[in-house]
């Protein structure tokens, strides 16, 4: 799967699941978010014991998240 998105640079990428980041600042409210989305993923994924990442080589090279839970006990 080719991945041509934004991109993430290496200064921003630690802080991405932060809340209210965002990492274009001179973005307003009416044409960008409010920088919560990636934190409610990563407090969503933490309550199920499970762990995100994220990963990019930099602006204009596509951006990677990794979600993993813990598979679910055996009956």
């Amino acid at each position: 799967m080719i991945n041509s998105g934004r991109g993430i640079d290496p200064d921003h990428l630690a802080h991405v699941f932060d809340r209210f980041y965002r990492t274009d600042g001179s973005r307003t409210r009416a044409t960008g978010g409010a920088g919560l989305g990636l934190a409610i993923v990563r407090q969503l994924v933490a309550a199920h014991g499970g762990q995100v990442s994220a990963s990019s080589d930099g602006r204009d090279q596509g951006s990677c998240f990794r979600v993993t839970l813990p598979a679910p006990p055996l009956q």
